[in-house]
């Protein structure tokens, strides 16, 4: 019998799955809880690829052993022999270690397998074990095992998946960090009352702080913002950092010995620097980091300027992410709008968090990927909303009406017969198959196919499949 793994790839059935991953990947979209992120992976690979079971490590801080946070199908414990597993042990920690991937279609003759009788009991044939690397920083593996062989069109949907997965759990677990010391700093009771100069103090506990000028209270966005630098400034051993108040704005000019700064040093508070960079520039500030004229240290200069109160309209933001409260705070200011901390229900809430949604009576759903609507929102808005846009939308639902939500979806161009010869297509029948099956000519359904190619605008039949499930014609 010829391995799976080695035959060629069938077009229609890799459209298929590739459109199965994609489902999975969408499932990703507003999810920034590391553990629920890894279930979600699992948990379709299971549903959508008939596997016997999924499961999906993830590196501990002291990067020493990986710990099981998801497994789905067959076993659905995390607390069993494998749930921590060291780094080098068992297949598991060989593919972190070495970040090579493992695939067999004959699980039970490998050398590794510790109870091969549990595989055969099983009935356990495929394996696959990918590792979850960022460029060459491994922060996971996963290991999907199946009853079947293979197919050669799975295995690069897997490989392509992996990729996702990867991004989208660093994202969440860079997340959970900043997390920590945003609830640890603005939101702690115990700090949050405190004026800035004396939060930087708790953060730069080792540098010399000068505070020059009269302190003014500040948005938190703002806040947060110097915070955000202050840690990044501690990390870097700062030596001496100056606090300025003056009347148009206020600014943190910071001096770092370069001779102690390695090149991961050097690269790591570039990658710190860059995105921070781009929140500054939302809220009308800058960030310079500029060497001395001596190259021996690093001045570092953070200017932001007052947020100005207007005339304007109130408007009320919340929204989990920090990114997110960052940009629409620009947006809304851009807009003319004034930004309120006072709970109001009559007052326009724009916010990603579905708990706040009852205690508003407007609300602006910011909305993130393909996530399903949640009941109760008047209006949607996204990151590629324009001041202009956010504006209409806070105008229609002061007038009780909704914006930038579509009821009914746009129905397919497609007859009924051309859907059905589609998604027999898909299931890997061919014309004479599909013509015997609808009982019509095999001249017919080219007729039918040809006609899907005109009103698609597709130059052939993968492209015009993978339209249809592009847009969710065909499922």
């Amino acid at each position: 019998m010829p391995d799976p793994l080695t035959g060629l790839l069938d077009p229609t059935r890799i459209l298929f799955d590739l459109q199965q991953g994609n489902e999975i990947a969408q499932g990703f979209s507003g999810c920034l809880e590391p553990d629920e992120l890894a279930r979600r992976v699992t948990d379709g690979l299971v549903e959508k690829f008939d596997c016997a079971f999924a499961r999906l490590w993830l590196l501990e801080p002291d990067q020493s052993s990986l710990k099981l946070v998801a497994s789905s199908g067959l076993y659905t414990r995390t607390d069993g022999t494998f749930s921590r597993v060291p780094m080098g042990a068992y297949k598991v920690g060989k593919i972190a270690q070495n970040r090579v991937s493992f695939l067999s279609n004959n699980l039970a003759a490998e050398s590794w397998v510790g109870n091969r009788e549990w595989a055969i009991a099983n009935s356990i044939r495929g394996f696959a074990g990918y590792p979850l690397a960022i460029k060459d920083q491994v922060i996971g593996v996963l290991a999907v095992f199946s009853h079947h062989a293979m197919e050669p069109e799975f295995l690069e949907v897997l490989q392509t998946l992996c990729t996702i997965a990867t991004i989208a759990l660093n994202t969440a677990l860079q997340y959970q960090k900043e997390k920590q010391i945003w609830q640890s700093s603005t939101r702690s009771p115990s700090f949050s009352h405190l004026s800035l100069s004396d939060q930087l103090v708790s953060i730069l506990s080792s540098t010399r702080l000068t505070l020059v000028g009269t302190e003014k209270p500040l948005t938190l966005s703002v806040t947060y913002l110097f915070l955000q630098t202050a840690e990044i400034l501690n990390r870097m051993r700062c030596a001496y950092c100056r606090l300025i108040y003056t009347e148009d704005f206020v600014a943190l000019e910071a001096v770092v010995p370069t001779a102690e700064l390695t090149r991961h040093d050097s690269e790591w508070l570039q990658s710190c620097l860059n995105p921070l960079s781009f929140m500054v520039r939302q809220l009308g500030g800058s960030l310079q980091p500029q060497p001395s004229a001596n190259q021996r240290s690093l001045q570092v200069t953070l200017q932001m300027p007052y947020v100005q109160e207007s005339l304007g309209e109130p408007v009320r933001i919340q929204c989990r992410l920090p990114l997110l409260q960052l940009a629409f705070t620009h947006l809304a200011l851009l807009a003319g709008f004034v930004i309120s901390s006072r709970i109001d229900e009559m007052v326009p809430l724009l916010t990603d968090d579905i708990t706040l949604i009852p205690s508003a009576k407007r609300v602006l759903w910011i909305q993130q990927g393909d996530q399903a609507l949640p009941k109760g929102i008047n209006a949607k808005i996204d990151l590629s909303s324009s001041p202009e846009q956010l504006r209409q939308a806070v105008e229609a639902v002061k007038r009780d009406q909704q914006w930038g939500i579509s009821s009914d979806a746009e129905p397919p161009p497609l007859s009924e017969r051309e859907l059905e010869i589609l998604i027999l297509l898909t299931q890997g029948h061919r014309d004479r198959d599909i013509a015997d099956r609808l009982i019509i000519s095999e001249s017919t359904v080219k007729f039918h196919m040809n006609n899907v190619l005109t009103k698609l605008k597709a130059r052939t039949r993968y492209q015009a499949i993978h339209l249809a499930i592009s847009n969710g014609w065909i499922r």
